[in-house]
């Protein structure tokens, strides 16, 4: 059965399980890859052609939404845009929730666990302003969040150095640590060169995810790098979007030619 055949809904404790074990064990030219639905639609489309596990991108689903990136969007129009999402596959549903929008840990975690996520992203840049945040906060913040979780929630805790314009990887590494011993379960360090993946995953001890670009080394190649887990970012709605916007202008060619 796809899940376009079937009603979806939230993965529940056993999606989380599951998804925690999809971040282990993989032969490095297998990472896990996770495309980023923007919404229901776009959800199934991935979920049906056979990916495990899906992971929102808070880009793609702002844009979807009409407001742009870094915690612009409202947040209960995020949480319900990550439910509709999660309740349209029966595959596990992770979530960027940004830096957090701001919520106190246990409102944070009862609002993802009502929309059937069984995971989030939280980065460590504050908003507004597109700073980097003090790594000890953030840290604990992370530990709040663990706290109030439990093993209901994949933590992946964004590390932004690289992306704030720092290129030397100690200070990624410094935060990963601490983000790992505050209880995450991964880390994400945007925009990593390539090249210091593997570092980042020995130095730091737990699972990397690494994101696609369109310039950059495919998913495999981004494995074998030293990543267990790829997304893309808002990419694959950008790519769509170019689609439409060609379907478009067929349109009104057409519309402007008699057609």
């Amino acid at each position: 059965m796809t899940a376009a055949e079937d009603d979806g809904g939230p993965a529940g404790g056993q999606g989380v399980a599951d998804f925690r074990a999809l971040h282990h064990g993989r032969d490095p030219a297998d990472p896990l890859v996770l495309p980023g639905p923007w919404d229901a639609a776009s959800a199934r489309a991935f979920a049906d052609v056979g990916f495990p596990a899906l992971a929102t991108p808070s880009a793609g689903v702002a844009k979807s939404l009409g407001y742009g990136d870094g915690q612009a969007t409202p947040v209960d129009e995020m949480f319900a845009a990550i439910a509709r999402i999660a309740r349209a596959v029966t595959v596990p549903v992770t979530a960027d929730i940004e830096a957090g929008y701001g919520l106190p840990p246990r409102e944070l975690v009862e609002r993802l666990l009502a929309t059937g996520a069984v995971g989030c992203n939280l980065e460590d840049t504050v908003h507004p302003g597109k700073t980097l945040g003090d790594a000890g906060r953030q840290a604990d913040f992370l530990a709040a969040v663990r706290a109030e979780a439990g093993d209901r929630l994949f933590v992946n805790a964004r590390i932004d150095t690289f992306v704030r314009g720092v290129p030397d990887p100690a200070p990624a590494i410094e935060r990963g640590r601490l983000y790992a011993a505050a209880g995450a379960d991964a880390v994400y360090p945007i925009m990593a060169p390539p090249r210091h993946l593997r570092l980042l995953a020995d130095e730091i001890g737990l699972p990397v995810n690494a994101m696609a670009t369109p310039d950059g080394p495919g998913p495999q190649e981004l494995g074998t790098l030293g990543a267990s887990r790829v997304t893309f970012g808002g990419g694959l709605l950008d790519r769509t979007l170019v689609a439409v916007q060609q379907l478009a202008t067929e349109l009104r060619t057409a519309g402007a030619d008699g057609g």
